[in-house]
């Protein structure tokens, strides 16, 4: 399968309709299960999303904050020299997802993209670094434009920096 380059009107279209909130609530049910089935398909190469939409998706790893285990969820990535940031939009839903709560009770993550995984810490953006990087995203997935106006709270944005 061709992954499309993120200028052109396949992938435009995708991301600009994944923000209505019919679009949002398919793409809820069914991204997760597709990106992880194609991701291991491609031994961590693609996801259905990076094909289609022209993004980069992270496969994030976190610890269950109540049950200890870990977790596995696909987050569009936002590349920042060896940081990673990851919007916790979670389809522009009332509440936060999962992970968010995971990572607030214990930082640590693990991030693989490409197929390159590595050991993070997350900490959370606020005031005018959020603001820069939750434009960055609205520039690579308009869709969180939506997202904002619907979800009735302010979507916290994570950066992930490398295990030193």
């Amino acid at each position: 399968m061709k992954r499309y380059s993120q200028t052109s009107a396949f992938p435009r279209m995708i991301r600009r309709t994944a923000g209505t909130r019919p679009m949002a609530w398919l793409y809820g049910h069914i991204q997760e299960p597709l990106d992880r089935f194609v991701y291991r398909c491609t031994s961590g190469r693609a996801t259905l999303t990076s094909w289609l939409g022209g993004v980069d998706m992270a496969m994030l790893t976190t610890t269950g904050a109540r049950s200890g285990e870990t977790r596995t969820h696909v987050a569009l990535a936002i590349p920042d020299g060896e940081r990673l940031v990851v919007i916790a939009s979670n389809y522009g839903r009332h509440q936060h997802p999962a992970w968010y709560y995971n990572l607030r009770a214990d930082p640590r993550a693990s991030i693989e993209i490409g197929g390159v995984a590595r050991d993070v810490v997350a900490h959370e953006l606020h005031g005018a670094e959020r603001e820069r990087y939750y434009q960055r995203g609205v520039e690579v997935y308009p869709g969180f434009t939506l997202y904002r106006r619907r979800a009735r709270r302010e979507i916290p944005v994570l950066a992930f920096d490398p295990v030193p």
